[in-house]
């Protein structure tokens, strides 16, 4: 018996897969920049269950569910913290955070406006100049 040809053994749609890839991003994310406390935790679950709606509305935006779930809590951060990722790269002046590029796309990028430079991918704040932990 082929568990691929069962669609009772795979559970998980593909929609719900993209959803969870996003979540794993930007959970990495937190935790590479040491915010991934429970409360912010359940911000990037509130972004998980607004995008799933979205997502079931057009599949075809499932590549890009990253960028907008790491924008969603992004913007959640801003709100009731402060700026977030703080930007590594740029050692003096005011701290600003990174931003998401492109806004709606696939292969999210967390970018640097001020040097103009990809910082990393969304998922991989972890490996960028400055490490964990950094501000």
């Amino acid at each position: 018996m082929d568990p691929h040809g069962d669609p009772r053994t795979n559970l998980v749609g593909p929609l719900e897969q993209a959803l969870h890839a996003a979540r794993a991003l930007v959970l990495a994310d937190l935790v590479a920049r040491e915010v991934a406390e429970a409360d912010v935790v359940s911000l990037v679950e509130e972004s998980i269950a607004q995008r799933r709606w979205w997502v079931q509305q057009w599949p075809d935006g499932a590549g890009f569910l990253a960028g907008l779930v790491a924008q969603d809590v992004q913007d959640a951060l801003l709100d009731r913290y402060g700026r977030w990722p703080l930007c590594p790269v740029c050692g003096s002046g005011d701290p600003h955070a990174l931003d998401v590029e492109p806004e709606l796309g696939p292969d999210p990028h967390w970018v640097c406006h001020k040097a103009g430079v990809k910082v990393a991918a969304v998922g991989a704040l972890g490996e960028a100049a400055g490490g964990a932990g950094s501000s």
